[in-house]
């Protein structure tokens, strides 16, 4: 498997793509090292002046790091994470209601690559570095004015000028206007009906020696309660302890994050775990972010929509899914579709292409496990100069 995926990784394209991505986040990055690896001129538009330090906690699944693992991020990333070596689900309570003492070594026995916790600032930052390395020109302060897909080759405009390109990638978020203009509709992002109350303590916070143990020895926890649930586990080589707070939402309709009331917190939580409490007392700020997500695209409700119930069924859950949300292996999937020779029309070189785009689209299936959340990808188009060939995502 290792001579594949470094196969996979490090193929040059045949032909150089001018390539557009739009948005500087966790997926714009990793598309644009993507790209970059296979020789392709990438320009990255970001309307924000700089990149900030916001987030919290990432729990990464070994598929994703299989594929970071290619990226050749530096030696400063790996050690910023935290690898968990037991798993513990609990009823509310506190009791155990599973547990696995060998999780970090039955996944990377399994899959050959690691589950990690992860700071989502410390991933931004691996992965702009490694693009900067690669030779990605990055464009802060420059917004997306408008976008045209209707020509040979799609435009986008900012108020800089306007830019054509081979592949456009719209990487802007759950709020993504690229989506919008790509559809011909607005088509924003949906209510899931949870909040989330974020928390990330420091070591230096806490004193109590039991909690401090939990830190400074990572492992990762689940409390499952009526009505809500919770996560908890370690940050930068147990430096740091990310705890997730899933309730019901109760913000305003139009408003995706306030103030939290620690009270009001501890308060929904009062009779959970004894643990988990004597965490919470040590927190002293706290934000509500309102849980958002797509509304089922029109694949999603081939390929599954009969199977599952409700608006917003969880990719962590659906059983569908489950078969392969810790092993997929988008590089394996490239290698067997090489091997069925799915365009014998085509000569090598067309092939080799139409496949690359395909790959480059696959992106879209596996960049939401970075975050846990659907990281929206508004459109995915690749166009040739020379044939009619366009992958749409």
């Amino acid at each position: 498997m290792a001579s594949s995926l470094a196969a996979t990784s490090n193929r040059q394209s045949y032909v150089q793509l001018d390539i557009v991505i739009v948005g500087a986040g966790l997926g714009g990055l990793a598309a644009a090292i993507s790209a970059a690896q296979s020789g392709h001129n990438v320009v990255v538009y970001e309307a924000a002046k700089e990149l900030a330090e916001v987030g919290a906690g990432l729990q990464l699944t070994p598929n994703c790091t299989k594929i970071l693992q290619q990226y050749g991020l530096s030696d400063a990333f790996w050690a910023s994470g935290a690898e968990p070596t037991s798993l513990s689900v609990h009823r509310y309570t506190g009791s155990i209601l599973a547990h696995d003492e060998a999780f970090s070594c039955n996944i990377r026995k399994r899959y050959d690559a690691p589950f990690l916790d992860m700071h989502r600032c410390d991933l931004q930052k691996a992965l702009y570095e490694r693009a900067k390395a690669l030779g990605v020109d990055f464009r802060f302060g420059s917004r997306i004015i408008d976008m045209e897909f209707e020509h040979a080759r799609p435009m986008v405009s900012t108020e800089q000028g306007c830019r054509y390109a081979d592949l456009v990638v719209a990487a802007d978020g759950l709020w993504s206007r690229c989506r919008s203009r790509f559809l011909g509709r607005n088509d924003p992002p949906k209510p899931t009906g949870d909040l989330a109350y974020r928390v990330v303590l420091d070591i230096e916070q806490i004193q109590d020696p039991e909690l401090r143990r939990w830190v400074s020895e990572p492992t990762c926890h689940f409390w499952i309660g009526p009505g809500a649930h919770a996560v908890g586990y370690s940050l930068r080589g147990g430096k740091m302890y990310n705890i997730v707070l899933l309730v019901p939402d109760d913000l305003p309709p139009g408003v995706s994050r306030q103030p939290g009331s620690i009270e009001e917190m501890k308060a929904l939580f009062k009779g959970w775990d004894p643990i988990l409490a004597r965490f919470l007392d040590l927190v002293d700020i706290v934000d509500k972010w309102k849980l958002m997500h797509q509304a089922r695209d029109a694949l999603f409700l081939s390929q599954l929509g009969n199977e599952l119930k409700g608006p917003f069924p969880s990719r962590w859950t659906c059983p569908q899914v489950q078969s392969w949300l810790y092993g997929y292996d988008a590089y394996e999937e490239v290698e067997n579709a090489v091997k069925a020779d799915p365009f014998p029309r085509l000569s090598n070189n067309q092939r080799d292409e139409v496949i690359e785009a395909g790959w480059l689209a696959r992106l879209s299936d596996w960049l939401p496990l970075l975050s846990g959340f659907a990281l929206a990808y508004a459109a995915l188009s690749i166009r040739r100069l020379h044939g009619k060939v366009m992958v749409q995502g």
